[in-house]
């Protein structure tokens, strides 16, 4: 009797127990290869809503350029006013700017794991964003223009927060470009190739300077490019000179490059100045000046379109805190970022294809032309010298309150 229950109690085989840990590993495996999937579809999903970002704001200037003549009938609409005028021009690109990647970024906020049914919106169900997409098009023309004109100040603000945005990501990636550059003896990396990279930047900025100075400052009457060249060069000299110095130590490529995007932004600037200006060469007074004009805007919205694209997918950059370590299931990217930056900047692109003028009635083939444009940009690359600058010296700054701070802590009971 006792043998028997000694039988009925002994442990089950060991083949037993090895199936259940065979199948928790295939799961993990399963679990492991789904999540690399819905990643990739992820990370695909991006230039499939840059394109949408691209059609929308190609749509807008259509609108601008060619809509009262090929969409005649859209003065049937009543918020579209007696002849249409309401629809088309300045207010036709509000009204096509608005809606789709706002409500993206509202129904993909705080997404943060892949099988969130969020993630799936964000990366899937194509065919029901693209009604969604027609619907965001075709809804505004339904709207008033008073309420269009609201979001046209809107614009404005959400526009003025994209260029912060991109020129917090541009002197990022600057800084970590020239610290991929530095000596490292891991990698067995000199620094011959950082120090051609920079003397190369600071020759195209020198070279900058003196076209700038040629082509826009013919004559003493030019007095504001005079100011905004020499300014820009002042600025290029200052970063060079807290770059080398012995508390800085932070070399000349990073500041070479930023040199050259601020050589860029000033010549741009100066581009965006009124045609019929005299200190403004590029007057279309030849016959072959219309095809440079539509290269230039087609480059135009390329170059914006990837600076927007690459914006958004550089939500790290303005993290102000540390991310606890990422899980397998972890989103790759900020998805309410990414359609924030993409509807910023539609506001942006709205506000270059009005020149920032509500009131104005645009050129056809223009973008960013104007005094308000000209300014813009400006202060733009004034900010980008600021924040540049703060960033080599704060670390200067703050290194005595550090300091203070560890010397107290030391001298406490």
């Amino acid at each position: 009797m006792s043998r028997s229950l000694s039988v009925a109690v002994e442990p089950r085989p060991r083949s037993s127990e090895v199936v259940p840990l065979g199948e928790l590993v295939r799961s993990l495996e399963q679990k492991s290869i789904e999540c690399l999937a819905a990643k990739n579809m992820s990370l695909q999903a991006r230039y499939v809503y840059g394109i949408i970002f691209l059609l929308i704001n190609l749509c807008a200037w259509f609108i601008r350029d060619y809509g009262q003549r090929m969409l005649p009938h859209l003065h049937f609409f009543k918020a579209c006013g007696n002849k249409g005028e309401k629809c088309f021009e300045t207010l036709g690109v509000l009204r096509q700017t608005q809606i789709f990647f706002f409500l993206m970024f509202l129904t993909t906020l705080n997404t943060s794991k892949l099988y969130e049914v969020r993630n799936t919106w964000h990366s899937k169900w194509w065919a029901l964003k693209f009604l969604l997409l027609v619907f965001s098009m075709v809804v505004t023309f339904f709207v008033t223009s008073d309420f269009i004109q609201l979001y046209g100040e809107l614009a404005r603000v959400g526009a003025g927060v994209f260029l912060v945005l991109q020129l917090v990501s541009v002197i990022e990636f600057i800084t970590w470009w020239n610290n991929y550059w530095m000596p490292d003896e891991n990698r067995k990396q000199s620094c011959y190739l950082g120090l051609f990279m920079s003397t190369v930047f600071y020759i195209a900025s020198v070279f900058g300077i003196g076209l700038m100075f040629y082509l826009y400052t013919p004559n003493i009457e030019c007095a504001l490019n005079i100011f905004f060249v020499t300014w820009t060069a002042v600025l290029l000299v200052v970063m060079m000179a807290i770059s080398l110095h012995s508390l800085v130590n932070r070399g000349l490529l990073s500041s070479g490059i930023m040199a050259s995007y601020l050589v860029f932004l000033c010549w741009s600037a100066i581009r965006s100045e009124p045609v019929n200006d005299k200190c403004n060469p590029h007057k279309q007074t030849h016959g072959n000046s219309e095809w440079t004009t539509i290269l230039g805007f087609l480059i135009a919205i390329g170059a914006i379109v990837m600076a927007t694209f690459s914006t958004g997918i550089d939500s790290q950059s303005f993290q102000f805190k540390q991310d606890k370590a990422k899980s397998e299931d972890d989103i790759p990217y900020d998805y309410g970022f990414f359609h924030l930056v993409f509807s910023l900047g539609a506001m942006y692109f709205a506000m270059l294809f009005i020149s920032w003028n509500l009131e104005n009635s645009p050129r056809k083939w223009s973008i960013d032309v104007g005094w308000t444009s000209t300014w813009v940009k400006i202060v733009n690359e004034w900010f980008a010298a600021t924040i540049y600058l703060w960033k080599l010296l704060s670390p200067i700054v703050r290194q005595p309150k550090v300091a203070g701070h560890e010397t107290n802590n030391h001298v406490g009971p």
